[in-house]
């Protein structure tokens, strides 16, 4: 029963289920938070997985620096305010290595 799973096992429960719905937007709020690093690490390789295989736009809030870096573009937010847009390190490296 759902009042019987740890908040890991909702989490991962919640990811599958958007899922599979395979939506073209994909809104996810700290969708590693409450997992272990090989589960967290799993979870991201679907996340990329999926947007390079079906295409699917996949916004990420976070406050890790490490899973940021590991999209294309970050948009830093503070008190509902815009800071700043970047090209994650991460694609910028792919991109360098392309050429």
């Amino acid at each position: 029963l759902p009042n019987e799973l740890s908040g890991g096992q909702k989490q991962r429960v919640a990811i599958s289920r958007a899922l599979s719905n395979e939506p073209a937007i994909m809104l996810v709020d700290e969708p590693t938070g409450s997992l272990d690093s090989d589960t967290g690490r799993m979870v991201m390789d679907i996340f990329h997985k999926i947007h390079e295989t079906k295409g699917t736009t996949i916004v990420l809030i976070t406050h890790n620096d490490e899973l940021a870096d590991e999209t294309d573009r970050i948009i830093t937010i503070k008190d509902g305010r815009i800071l700043g847009e970047k090209k994650s390190p991460h694609l910028q490296m792919s991109e360098l290595k392309g050429r």
